[in-house]
């Protein structure tokens, strides 16, 4: 009795410790969504900032907030095409630690334009701002470079693999269609020359060298038809005989 208790006691410890892991799994699982949700929208609000910024404010705070709109689009459209292509292709992960290590200047220059915003001397702004158009410019062109052959090499792969595709469809289809694949009927032989007749059917009357072009001589009448023999006659002295007397 005592070891069915303690089996019965495992058992709802076992149970109580799997739905406190779900629970906790749960709750973390909810929090990163949030996490990510609320990152995303401040990630919008200030994108929506930047491109307001950069129409409204004239003169270097303007450029300065078209930089960092320019820079945060490049790395983070780089970023989404590398992180989905490495869930499929192992090759790109090497790309991906190239991107991290992009990542970090790609962040300092975010951070110290995002301090410049607030400069208030514009003539020192000014003076920084070749510097920092070629610190984006060389930052960005860089994540380019990753994406579009990241992007290059996922279409190759789609193109290869669709022409391979379609060679194999061809060939269903031929196998699909195999009544129109029959060999081509066999001539018919040349006639020969008029054979001689077989069987039942009458001989032809074989055609004599005289009659053959021979002109037939003027006033001579054509040649009677064939008829049925005449009777023969029958003399006097040809007498049926007499039949002998059987007495």
């Amino acid at each position: 009795m005592e070891a069915v208790i303690t089996v019965f006691a495992l058992l709802f410890l076992l149970f109580v410790a799997l739905g406190a892991y779900a629970t906790v799994k749960a709750v973390g699982a909810a929090k990163r969504g949030v996490d990510r949700g609320i990152a995303q929208a401040r990630r919008t609000v200030e994108d929506h900032t930047l491109r307001a910024k950069s129409f409204a404010q004239p003169g270097p705070a303007g450029e300065i907030a078209q930089l960092r709109l320019t820079l945060r689009t490049s790395m983070r459209a780089t970023q989404d095409t590398l992180y989905a292509g490495a869930a499929e292709d192992e090759s790109l992960k090497e790309s991906l630690g190239l991107f991290e290590r992009l990542s970090t200047h790609g962040r300092e220059l975010d951070a110290d334009l995002k301090r410049l915003e607030a400069e208030p001397d514009r003539a020192a702004l000014a003076a920084r701002l070749p510097e920092l158009r070629r610190r984006t410019e060389r930052i960005t062109t860089s994540a380019d470079s990753l994406r579009w052959a990241a992007r290059d090499r996922a279409r190759r792969f789609s193109d290869d693999d669709l022409d391979v595709l379609g060679a194999q469809i061809d060939v269903e289809a031929g196998a699909l269609r195999h009544w129109t694949h029959t060999e081509p009927a066999t001539a018919a032989p040349p006639p020969w020359p008029d054979a001689p007749a077989t069987g039942d059917a009458p001989a032809a009357r074989p055609q004599t060298w005289q009659d053959a072009g021979a002109p037939r001589p003027a006033g001579k009448p054509a040649d009677p038809a064939i008829g049925p023999p005449a009777p023969r006659p029958v003399h006097p002295w040809q007498k049926k005989p007499r039949p002998e007397s059987t007495t």
